[in-house]
C-alpha cells in the first residue's frame, strides 16, 4: 500500500478529566453517569452531533423487547433511561414485550438532560483517532474535529464506541470476527403516511410469532418463544418477490416493525439486514449505506403493494448512520461464554445482571422463565493496557455470549460497570485492574445496582 509520512505537530490539550469515555449509546451514557455519580469528573465524547448512540444515531427504538412477564431484568442506569425517557414524553409502549419503545428524536434531549444534570461534560462532532500512551498505560486520547487536532488527557478512560477503537489504537488485544461470519448490518428507517387502524387489523387476521423467523432465516429456538407474537413482517415481501414487484434474489429484506403512530408514521422498521460487511472498513461502511438506502425504496415498495395499510406509506427518515452489531471484541481478564449465558453464571466479581437473552448467530433465546446469568468485572478489563476500560458489545466474550450482552440495555450494565470502576480506581489510587471489587460493588449498589 502507497503512504505518506505525516509531519510532526503539537496538539493542543482541549480538556483534562478523571475519567474520559468515549462514545455516547447506552453503554457511553452508562460509564460517564455512573463516574459522574461516584464523585469524579467525566466527559463524554461522541462523534455525532447528538448523544444516544444506537438509539438516536441508527434509529432503534427498543432498547428492553426481550422482557416477558417473568423476566428477571438488570437494574441501574439501563433502567433509568427507559423510565426518564417515559416520563419525558420520549416513549410509547414497545408492541411485543413489556417494555417502552424509545422515540429518537426525542431521546437526543432525553441524554441531554440526563448528562447536564450529572456534571458530566459532553463533545460532540469529535471522533478519537488516537491514543495517548506512558508505556501500557493509557493517558488520553487524541480526537479530531472541526476545530483540528486535539488531546484530551485523563486519568482513565472507557472505550465505549462499540467496535474496541481506543482498544485498538492503544494496542492492547481484540479478537475480530471474520467477515463472512459477523452479524449483519442494519439501515433502519421510517415512513409516513400508513393507515395505522388498517394495518393493525391486517396483522391481528394475519398474527405472526417468532416461529415465522425460522421460516427465513436459519434460526435455533428453545421452542417456548416459538408461540409468542412478534411484529414480524415476511409475507408483503415473499410475495413482492414472486410478483417481480422487487428483485426474486433480493433476500435481505425483511423484519419486524415497532411503533406505529395515529398520524401514521412508522418510526423504526428493522428490514434491511445486510451481510459481508465489516464495520472497522470505512469501504464496507460506505457501501453499506448507499445499498440499505437504496433496499430501504424497494421495501417500502413492496409494503405499498402488499401490506394493508401500506399502500400510500412513503420514506419519513433513514437512521443517520448504519446500524453495526459485531466487529471488534477485546480479549479481556475473563472472556464470557455460551456456557456462561445459559447457565446462570455466577462471579465474586459480579458489576450487574442480565436476563437470559440470546439474540444472534443463528441463536434465539428470550427471557420467559427468570433465569439470568452475573457479568464480571473482568471481561470489562483488556489485557496489557492500564487505566483502560470497556464497555458495551466489544466487551471480552465468544459469539453466543456477545449475543446477549450487545443488547443495549445490558451495555447500559456494562457500561455504568467501567464507568464506577474507573471512579473507585482513581480515588483509591490504583490502576484498573486492581479495583478493589468490594468496594466497586459498594458503589453499584448505591447507585441502585443489582449485582447478584
Amino acid at each position: 500500500m502507497k503512504t505518506i509520512r505525516e509531519s510532526a505537530r503539537e496538539v493542543p490539550v482541549l480538556s483534562e478529566v478523571d475519567v474520559l469515555v468515549v462514545g455516547s449509546g447506552p453503554g457511553g451514557l452508562g460509564a460517564c453517569l455512573g463516574a459522574a455519580r461516584a464523585g469524579v469528573s467525566a466527559m463524554v465524547v461522541e462523534r455525532f452531533g447528538c448523544l444516544g448512540g444506537n438509539i438516536t444515531a441508527v434509529g432503534v427504538e427498543s432498547i428492553a423487547w426481550y422482557r416477558r412477564e417473568k423476566t428477571v431484568d438488570c437494574e441501574g442506569i439501563g433502567i433509568e433511561l427507559e423510565q426518564r425517557a417515559k416520563t419525558m414524553g420520549a416513549t410509547s409502549p414497545e408492541p411485543q414485550s413489556k417494555s417502552q419503545a424509545i422515540n429518537a428524536d426525542m431521546f437526543k434531549y432525553v441524554a441531554d438532560t440526563l448528562v447536564q444534570e450529572s456534571g458530566v461534560t459532553p463533545l460532540l462532532h469529535a471522533v478519537a483517532i488516537d491514543a495517548i500512551m506512558d508505556g501500557d498505560v493509557i493517558q488520553g486520547v487524541i480526537v479530531h474535529s472541526k476545530s483540528g487536532r486535539g488531546a484530551i488527557l485523563a486519568k482513565r478512560v472507557v472505550d465505549a464506541s462499540g467496535d474496541a477503537d481506543v482498544v485498538h489504537y492503544a494496542g492492547a488485544p481484540y479478537r475480530k470476527t471474520p467477515k463472512e461470519m459477523m452479524l449483519p448490518v442494519t439501515v433502519m428507517f421510517s415512513v409516513t403516511g400508513a393507515d395505522k387502524k388498517r394495518f393493525l387489523d391486517y396483522v391481528a387476521a394475519n398474527p405472526t410469532t417468532y416461529k415465522d423467523w425460522g421460516l427465513n432465516w436459519d434460526v435455533q429456538k428453545g421452542g417456548k418463544e416459538d408461540d409468542l407474537f412478534s411484529p414480524y413482517l415476511s409475507k408483503p415481501f415473499d410475495r413482492a418477490r414472486a410478483e417481480g414487484v422487487i428483485p426474486a434474489g433480493l433476500k435481505s429484506i425483511g423484519g419486524t416493525w415497532s411503533t406505529i403512530t395515529d398520524s401514521g408514521e412508522a418510526t423504526y422498521l428493522n428490514m434491511i439486514h445486510l451481510t459481508g460487511y465489516d464495520g472497522t472498513d470505512v469501504w464496507d461502511l460506505t457501501k453499506a449505506e448507499i445499498e440499505g438506502r437504496g433496499q430501504a425504496l424497494q421495501a417500502i415498495k413492496a409494503m405499498n403493494h402488499f401490506a394493508p395499510g401500506f399502500e400510500n406509506a412513503r420514506l419519513r427518515t433513514y437512521g443517520m448512520t448504519v446500524g453495526i452489531r459485531d466487529t471488534r471484541k477485546i480479549e479481556g481478564r475473563y472472556d464470557l461464554t455460551e456456557h456462561d449465558v445459559r447457565n446462570q453464571a455466577r462471579f465474586d466479581d459480579s458489576i450487574g445482571i442480565f436476563p437470559e437473552f440470546i439474540d444472534g448467530y443463528g441463536v434465539l433465546v428470550l427471557p420467559t422463565t427468570g433465569r439470568y446469568f452475573e457479568i464480571p468485572y473482568g471481561v470489562l478489563v483488556p489485557r496489557t493496557v492500564e487505566n483502560l476500560l470497556v464497555a458495551g458489545r466489544c466487551i471480552a466474550g465468544d459469539a453466543i455470549s456477545h449475543a446477549s450482552v450487545r443488547s443495549m440495555m445490558c451495555c447500559a450494565v456494562t457500561g455504568q460497570g467501567a464507568g464506577v470502576a474507573a471512579a473507585v480506581s482513581i480515588k483509591d489510587g490504583v490502576t484498573t485492574s486492581r479495583v478493589d471489587v468490594a468496594r466497586l460493588q459498594a458503589e453499584l449498589r448505591r447507585q441502585g445496582v443489582r449485582i447478584h
